[in-house]
């Protein structure tokens, strides 16, 4: 004990401010690693591999076994790089996280027409959940949804809930898939969406979700959007964002929940936003607020 506590006073001793940054750095980054990978498979992959490693490590500290230490000790570099291809797809949400930090820089601005898609939107879901019609609703936000409108029939219709009633009518050609909205239009429907490749529908009740759901969950896994589903079974209204699934949502609150996640970004420039906000006489169309 007496042993632990010079090496501890010896390390304090010597530690500098440099020092100190330097591992909060380095804690910042693994724990944001481990932010990323939580709820997904390469999560208990990566326990995995922590437990073979500690376990091998200390077979070769307890036994002298000249062979197996050299075989471990080169096998190293092959597993490092072997784990960018195991985790392409966390390394893949990860960059995409770090570029969606530049919406610092924007503004939201709420578009009348964006609030009267959302009204639509919900006024259809509610609809849809009394007649028991599944449907998947995605709506598009910063990250381009492109390659899955591809995958359906793409449209240029404006939403209403008329029309979204109408595709996910049963035996309908576009009913089975997801419908995507981008701004104030249907730019796809019958699309197929990419499925969740977390364990969050895995355990409980939730394990009786169906595709849709899966789907919904798979889509905001790997981009911003909001997802929007009613179930065919119970008509129940779930949303899902940001890899988390909202459940049994109301009329209100689902009105609510889709306003509070759904807001489209606009890029404005830092210096209209400062001058909008403190010198709005000096732009084109603004008038002094003391006129009279």
């Amino acid at each position: 004990m007496r042993q632990l506590y010079d090496e501890l006073l010896f390390i304090l001793q010597r530690l500098s401010f440099s020092g100190v940054v330097d591992l909060i750095l380095v804690t910042l980054i693994i724990y944001a690693g481990l932010s990323f990978l939580r709820n997904t498979r390469a999560m208990v992959l990566l326990r995995g591999i922590l437990l073979l490693y500690i376990g091998i490590s200390l077979f070769v500290v307890l036994f002298n076994l000249p062979a197996f230490s050299w075989l471990v000790r080169n096998s190293l570099p092959a597993i490092l790089v072997a784990i960018p291809v195991i985790f392409a797809p966390e390394i893949r949400r990860a960059l995409e996280r770090v570029g969606r930090a530049s919406q610092f820089l924007t503004t939201t601005r709420r578009n009348p027409a964006e609030m009267d898609v959302i009204a639509a939107i919900s006024h259809a879901a509610n609809r849809l959940s009394e007649r028991r019609h599944g449907a998947l609703i995605i709506l598009q936000r910063l990250d381009s949804l492109e390659e899955y409108v591809q995958t359906g029939v793409p449209l240029g219709a404006e939403v209403t809930p008329e029309l979204l009633l109408q595709i996910f009518y049963p035996n309908t050609p576009l009913h089975d898939g997801a419908v995507i909205i981008a701004d104030t239009k249907i730019i796809g429907a019958a699309c197929v969406m990419p499925l969740s490749s977390s364990g969050v529908l895995a355990a409980g009740a939730e394990r009786q979700m169906g595709l849709r759901h899966r789907a919904a969950l798979g889509t905001s896994e790997v981009s911003d959007s909001v997802a929007l589903v009613v179930s065919e079974e119970t008509g129940a209204i779930s949303v899902a964002f940001g890899g988390r699934i909202i459940h049994r949502l109301g009329r209100e609150r689902l009105d609510g929940v889709l306003r509070a996640f759904y807001k489209p970004i606009q890029p404005q420039n830092p210096i209209e936003n400062f001058i909008s906000h403190y010198l709005p006489f000096l732009l084109p169309g603004q008038k002094d607020s003391t006129e009279v």
